[in-house]
This record gives C-alpha cells, sequence and structure tokens, in this order.
C-alpha cells in the first residue's frame, strides 16, 4: 500500500510535509493574476525557437521569419494544448485515488496537487481559446493507453511524472526567455513554480512504488514495465509534433511535413534534451 511505503519513509514524510506546507504558502489565484491583452503581435516568437520542431532541420531552412513565426504561434498553442490533456488525464486518475484504501497518508497533498493542476488547466485552456481559437485535439495512440494491472498505479505516477518533467523542460527555459512576450513567459513561469514541487513528489513516489512493485515482479514484468514507460515517452515526444499546427501555420503537405522533422538527424538530440532529466532519474532507480 502506497501509504504504508511512505509512513515508512521518515524522509518521504519529511519531504510529502515541506511540499505541503510550501503548496500553502505560494498559493495565488491565477483568475486574478494574469493579465491578458487583448491580441498578441503575430511579427514574434510564441515559443523559444531551440524548443520548436523545426529547430535546426532543413525544414526551417526553407521558411522565411514570417513563417517560422507564425510556426512557433501554432506550436504554443498545440503545446498548451497537450497540456489541458494531460492534465485532464491525471486529474482523473489522481481524484481516482485520494481518500481511498492505501493513499490516505498522500490524500493531504493530493488536495493541493488537484486545485493546482485545475488552475493549470484553465489559464492553459485560456491562452489557446483567446490568442488561437482553439484547442488542439488530443493526439491518439494505443501506446497511451494504461493496461489494468497490479502495476496500474506505478504506470500512472511514471506517466505523470514523465509528462510533467516534459513540460517543465518547456516551461523553464520559455520563463527566463526574454524575448517572449510577458505574457508568455508569465504562464510558463507560474506553472514552472508550481511543477517543481509536483515533480519533487512524484519521484518520490515513483520511487517508492517501483521498490515495492520490484519485491515480487518476475524480470519479464520489469522489462515491460520498462518497456511501456519508453514507449510513453515516444509518444510524448511525438505529440509534439502535430501535422494541423503544420497546416494551420499554412505549410504544404503537413503530413510529409511531420514525417521529414520526425527522420531529420535533429530529432535525436532534440528528444534526448527534452528527456535528459528523466532518463537519467529513471535508469537510477533501475525501471529503464
Amino acid at each position: 500500500m502506497v501509504s504504508e511505503l511512505i509512513n515508512s519513509d521518515d524522509r518521504f514524510l519529511k519531504i510529502l510535509d515541506r511540499l505541503t506546507t510550501k503548496s500553502i504558502d505560494d498559493y495565488y489565484n491565477p483568475y486574478r493574476l494574469f493579465e491578458w491583452p487583448e491580441t498578441l503581435p503575430d511579427d514574434m516568437w510564441w515559443m523559444s525557437p531551440e524548443l520548436t520542431t523545426t529547430h535546426g532541420t532543413s525544414v526551417a531552412g526553407r521558411l522565411s521569419e514570417k513563417e517560422l513565426y507564425a510556426l512557433s504561434k501554432f506550436e504554443s498553442i498545440n503545446f498548451y494544448s497537450l497540456n489541458v490533456h494531460g492534465i485532464r488525464e491525471l486529474l482523473i486518475e489522481v481524484t481516482r485515488r485520494i481518500h481511498t484504501k492505501g493513499f490516505e497518508t498522500p490524500s493531504e497533498f493530493f488536495h493541493h496537487f488537484i486545485g493546482e493542476e485545475n488552475e493549470h488547466m484553465w489559464f492553459f485552456a485560456e491562452f489557446c481559446l483567446r490568442y488561437g481559437g482553439k484547442i488542439y485535439r488530443q493526439p491518439a495512440g494505443a501506446s497511451a493507453e494504461i493496461p489494468k494491472s497490479d502495476v496500474e498505479s506505478l504506470l500512472v505516477f511514471a506517466r505523470i511524472l514523465i509528462f510533467e518533467e516534459l513540460v517543465d523542460h518547456f516551461n523553464s527555459r520559455m520563463a527566463l526567455d526574454t524575448g517572449l512576450h510577458e505574457t508568455i513567459r508569465a504562464i510558463n513561469r507560474i506553472h514552472h513554480q508550481d511543477e517543481s514541487r509536483h515533480i519533487a513528489f512524484g519521484r518520490e513516489l515513483v520511487t517508492a512504488l517501483f521498490a515495492d512493485v520490484k519485491r515480487t515482479a518476475t524480470e519479464q514484468e520489469l522489462a515491460d514495465i520498462g518497456d511501456y514507460l519508453r514507449r510513453y515517452m515516444t509518444y510524448s515526444f511525438e505529440s509534439l509534433f502535430n501535422p494541423h499546427v503544420y497546416r494551420d501555420a499554412g505549410l504544404a503537405d503537413p503530413l510529409a511535413v511531420r514525417e521529414e522533422l520526425l527522420t531529420s538527424p535533429a530529432r535525436a538530440a532534440f528528444e534526448q534534451s527534452i528527456f535528459r532529466k528523466t532518463s537519467k532519474f529513471l535508469e537510477k532507480i533501475g525501471i529503464i
């Protein structure tokens, strides 16, 4: 049981208490915090250039500055749309577990987690609808499904951690990018502030859950867990490459553009940079 794992770990208990207190001390009202300009200029970067899917590729070399700006606009809308969908899923999973048998100890932190993530979903959706006029649909993919099994909670929280670390890679960089509009920097800065706590909790929880699973799992079951999480990381990364984004930015044959980008020599370095910390952590605890 999760609570038994936490209650037997003084270090985890202290971290949980510290993170809960930090959530209370750092509380803010997002509905009053942000100033939403009527419009944002089209002739600017909407996302740090090095975070766009075309950066360092032959596709970018064929585009004008105006086209790159347009692409960054729709890439940012796609990124925040992915946040909306990812947060909805994690809220469902965490809400299913709050105040249930085995999750008694982390439930107080779950309340803060759920409240903060709900507010994150609101301001990401608000940005998409105000400045993009849409929320892109969630990409399909069988690899994203969570198999029902004895390791379901481990997979759920490992997925949440992977999602949050991917998002935070973007947030932490865009929050500091002075070339971006202050509205864009602000939502990334605030999200990074909260996600730092969520990631710290997630790493501790995944470590504990995996240690528990290892006690009884076979070598094949452990290998299957690692394979599943690798597939999920690939799925999450490739979700950034949305052909509807390329279409909306005015690029011809958006499916061909996506394929060219995914097979580009720049792809491996981009994926590695996003998941460098995540992969290092998962390798350290032995899950991959």
